[in-house]
């Protein structure tokens, strides 16, 4: 028996239900980012990804075989697909080397379920995201023209009509996390059979990285040189032939040469650790995307957050740094009086830094942890106002509230910080850890001064998913998770 909670287009709702105040009548479109989607075996029916408890989280990147299967294989590579197939967005918190914890996509299914006519509005498309953004882009385009044909048919679809004043069809809205709003502009480059776009009333991106993150490049870069823990070694060996990490490489000048900074090109991704025939692949297809509008676009982008925008490499080994350079309206770089480059700090999301997620004319920020983009009180509100079609976003969201920094992996019974930024008082703000796996187990934890910064201190005696939230006065909450493994880090062994 299929114990899996059902998808929104199979709950079965009674057309003469009476429909609340605020609904849109447009089909929605979620679609999640990388590592976003649960993957099954097609053969064994076994998960490979998603699956739910801490347990299974930490087998995954402390065992030697643990993400074994995810590997591409030759013939996947030659463009061969269906030994693995995507099943459904996320539905557990999770966690990565270097991408961190990311949020399962519940709470923004559930947000939008609130305030569309029918739960068969709603299509949520998970998909291989180890596979290029152009394979998945095809799919969507696919399934998206299938998924407003149903709704314009359904008999809620017309119900819904009769509660806006502008009656007009359904037409499609895209909400698109992280790679997948690469994902969602790659299905509407007017390529595929039918110009969707001209359907779509508008698409809500939620940090996608139009211009890529240096923390791609630090991914495949990974256990060269120093040492590194085992599961950063495994998420390289992972990465390093798969075709939708490359798509996340950084497409601006983001490469510190001397006196000057130049974008990758094949041979300087070959030379942190990645392919040069996929680094060749995935810059031709985003030179081609760079053309691609879309339609009614608004960009939410994660700001407040040490954020990676730049790197240098040196003999093979990568050097990320929290700041980069800027240009002149003639395209020449800022420099100061004596010739010299000036880099900026702009921040963002601890993953996509701010100006890597704009991209049109619309653009809000919130003071938000990448991973938690898509469940964050701010993400969501924003969404219900653009599903009900208040006026574009306005002033940046962005000023209040603080930024966290965590490790991203750190030993059961070792002691660590969890530090604020942007805020030099303890006055107001408070810290609490919850294990994932059960939410009514927040605990405070103490927060002093440490290096002139508030940080709390931390020590957590079990292995486990935790979730670190730090409150400010001013109302707003960032969170980051952070997982806790076994002692003995360290080991050897890799895939």
């Amino acid at each position: 028996m299929d114990t899996q909670r059902q998808s929104p287009a199979s709950q079965n709702n009674s057309p003469e239900r009476e429909l609340p105040p605020h609904v849109t009548q447009d089909a929605v479109v979620i679609v999640p980012g990388i590592m976003g989607s649960e993957l099954r075996d097609t053969k064994t029916r076994k998960i490979l990804w998603g699956l739910s408890g801490t347990r299974w989280l930490v087998s995954a990147w402390m065992r030697r075989q643990g993400l074994q299967k995810l590997h591409l294989t030759e013939e996947e590579l030659a463009g061969a697909t269906g030994r693995i197939e995507a099943t459904q967005l996320l539905r557990h918190s999770t966690w990565t080397p270097y991408l961190r914890g990311q949020e399962p996509y519940t709470q923004l299914t559930d947000t939008v379920l609130d305030y569309v006519a029918d739960p068969a509005a709603v299509c949520e498309f998970p998909y291989d995201w180890r596979l290029p953004v152009a394979t998945n882009g095809k799919l969507l385009a696919q399934r998206a023209r299938e998924h407003l044909t149903t709704w314009r048919n359904h008999p809620r679809h017309h119900q819904a009509l009769t509660h806006r004043a502008d009656q007009r069809p359904a037409r499609l809205v895209f909400i698109a996390h992280s790679m997948g709003g690469l994902v969602t502009r790659c299905a509407l480059d007017g390529t595929h059979h039918d110009d969707l776009a001209a359907d779509t009333r508008t698409v809500i991106t939620l940090g996608t990285p139009f211009y890529g993150a240096v923390k791609a490049a630090a991914i495949l870069n990974s256990g060269r040189g120093a040492p590194v823990p085992l599961p950063h070694r495994k998420l390289q060996a992972l990465c390093h032939t798969m075709p939708g990490l490359h798509d996340l490489l950084p497409l601006y000048r983001c490469l510190r040469t001397g006196d000057d900074v130049v974008r990758l090109d094949t041979g300087s991704v070959t030379a942190l650790g990645g392919q040069a025939d996929l680094a060749r692949d995935s810059f031709d297809f985003h030179s081609r995307q760079q053309k691609v509008l879309l339609p009614g676009h608004r960009a939410l982008a994660g700001t407040r957050q040490s954020t990676w925008q730049s790197l240098t490499l040196d003999s093979g080994m990568v050097s990320p740094h929290e700041d980069g350079a800027r240009h002149n309206r003639d395209g020449s770089l800022i420099r100061d009086r004596s010739g010299r480059l000036v880099y900026y700090s702009v921040q963002g999301d601890g993953t996509v830094y701010r100006d890597s997620a704009a991209q049109g004319e619309h653009l809000s920020t919130a003071p938000v942890q990448h991973g938690d983009l898509a469940r964050a009180d701010t993400s969501l509100n924003t969404v219900i106002d653009i599903l009900l079609e208040d006026e574009p976003q306005g002033p940046p969201l962005g000023e209040p509230g603080c930024g966290i920094l965590t490790p991203d992996l750190v030993e059961s019974g070792q002691t660590w910080h969890a530090i604020a930024e942007h805020t030099d008082s303890l006055q107001g703000l408070t810290c609490t850890v919850t294990d994932t796996q059960d939410d009514r187990t927040a605990k405070p934890a103490r927060m002093a001064m440490r290096d002139g910064r508030p940080a709390a201190e931390i020590t957590i005696t079990d292995a486990g998913l935790y979730r670190v939230s730090l409150s400010t006065r001013d109302g707003h909450t960032v969170s980051q998770l952070v997982l806790v493994a076994e002692p003995g880090l360290d080991a050897a062994e890799t895939d």
